[in-house]
């Protein structure tokens, strides 16, 4: 029974990582809002920020959760891209309602047993934080070239900035960069291997994520009511940037069904996880 539960588990893993590589490169839409609405924020963050505890525990799990996205990646990505070019309102209204479907899950996992203005205003500071992305200048982190001191150190915080966005949830990878003038150049850079640009950059990253899984999974476990409910303010906040209007016609029905097919996907993996954790 434990070998059959411990292959369960891999399973899912496998399908959650899929489902979230599969998504990650979907405009406005990040890997960490997907992770924390699947239900598995929390083991990544401790596998990644804790993982010399139970080395060989935690690099299969990763492992496992890798190539399920790897995989999600390959098979999904270019499909869902050309999806949401097609029928973009549906599309978006289905990611919309995963969210309110991971909702749930969410404040299960906060252990918040009712509602206050404390985790209203913790929601509200999520949400205000997301949103106040968009008015950081345009090019911020332009650097004239990347040989000197001073264009190496601004890749470096670049990268570590970066890694913010790959580990909170509500914060879109491609979206920061291309709010910190980097979007282009990283593109180019990642096709030529371009050294010189990728290294500082890539050494700011993995010291963020480093940096930023421990600090979240310390959150997490000593004050989880602030910071689920902003991190629930993160995933709002992601909302109000993919929101694509008030669809009208035929086409209010075709969101409204899209809408609830997204909600009742996450409600059912959701219903998974828990039958898993017990």
């Amino acid at each position: 029974m434990e070998g059959k539960s411990s292959s369960d588990n891999n399973i899912l893993t496998a399908l959650k990582g899929l489902i979230i590589g599969g998504t990650m490169l979907v405009p406005g839409v990040s890997g960490g809002s997907m992770a924390m609405i699947l239900g598995i924020y929390d083991r990544l963050i401790s596998s990644v920020s804790s993982f010399m505890k139970d080395k060989k525990k935690n690099l299969v799990f990763l492992v496992i959760f890798s190539m399920g996205g790897i995989l999600g990646i390959l098979l999904f990505a270019n499909p869902l891209l050309q999806l949401i070019e097609r029928y973009t309102m549906p599309m978006l209204y289905f990611f919309i309602g995963a969210v309110v479907g991971g909702i749930p899950l969410i404040i299960r996992q906060s252990g918040a047993r009712r509602l206050t203005w404390r985790i209203a205003g913790y929601v509200c500071l999520g949400l205000i934080f997301v949103l106040a992305l968009s008015f950081l200048p345009a090019d911020l982190f332009q650097t004239g070239g990347t040989s000197g001191p001073v264009g190496i150190l601004m890749l470096f915080l670049a990268g570590f900035i970066t890694a913010a966005a790959l580990v909170l949830p509500g914060v879109s990878v491609s979206y920061l960069l291309l709010l910190l003038g980097l979007y282009d150049k990283t593109m180019s850079a990642i096709g030529s291997l371009h050294l010189p640009f990728l290294l500082p950059l890539g050494i700011g990253l993995i010291l963020g994520i480093l940096l930023i899984t421990r600090a979240l999974e310390r959150a997490l476990s000593t004050h989880p009511h602030p910071s689920y409910f902003i991190i629930l303010g993160f995933l709002l906040g992601s909302v109000a940037e993919i929101f694509p209007g008030i669809p009208t016609g035929a086409d209010l029905f075709i969101c409204c069904a899209a809408f609830a097919a997204g909600v009742l996907a996450i409600l059912f993996l959701s219903r998974m996880e828990l039958e898993k954790q017990s």
